[in-house]
């Protein structure tokens, strides 16, 4: 979850500075006058002079270079995009009710029933889950952090044995895979006296 926040964050910062530059640029060349200490000098003023386009006029490899890597810059630009605004959270599950129709059961409503289910389990201090895959064959993340006492073997037992097995039998899933990931609660040592 952090990770997709910083991803969504430095997109953001390195959105607002390509604004800024192609807004100032723009600026430039319908006549404002430059900033201070501006690449150009006006608006007829131009990115390469001739001098500079000519320069690499005998290496015929060096423009389609240039072009080639300015069009995978802007590839993985949009990869990148598409990979932070692509949903990771399953929004909705489709319930088979056994008339042929079936039914549409959302995602958080399933996920707050599951983690109401495991959080009352013995041992468990926290937990957090998250439903992905397709609404024909959701799956589980779960993250559980567990009291100091807790035995991981138990806890992960209880866990799938109860709430998932619950959740899975009362949206009649065929089945509902997970991953979970457990921690402990971090706790000051005990004195011994």
């Amino acid at each position: 979850m952090r990770r997709g926040r910083v991803n969504r964050v430095l997109l953001g910062l390195v959105g607002l500075l390509l604004l800024a530059v192609g807004g100032a640029v723009l600026a430039v060349g319908l006549g404002a006058p430059p900033p201070h200490r501006w690449i150009h000098s006006g608006p007829h003023d131009v990115l390469l002079s001739r001098a500079e386009r000519t320069h690499w006029r005998d290496a015929g490899w060096w423009w389609p270079a240039v072009i080639a890597a300015l069009a995978l810059l802007v590839l993985l630009a949009l990869w990148w995009l598409t990979a932070i605004l692509r949903r990771r959270r399953l929004t909705e599950v489709l319930v088979d009710t056994g008339d042929g129709e079936g039914a549409l059961l959302r995602g958080r409503s399933l996920e707050s029933a599951l983690t109401a289910d495991a959080a009352r389990r013995p041992g468990v201090a926290h937990i957090e889950t998250l439903l992905t895959g397709r609404r024909t064959a959701p799956a589980v993340r779960a993250r559980l952090r567990l009291e100091p006492e807790a035995d991981p073997g138990t806890a992960l037992t209880d866990f799938t044995a109860q709430a998932l097995t619950h959740a899975r039998e009362s949206a009649g899933l065929a089945s509902l895979p997970a991953e979970v990931r457990l921690r402990a609660v971090k706790h000051r040592a005990e004195r011994v006296s």
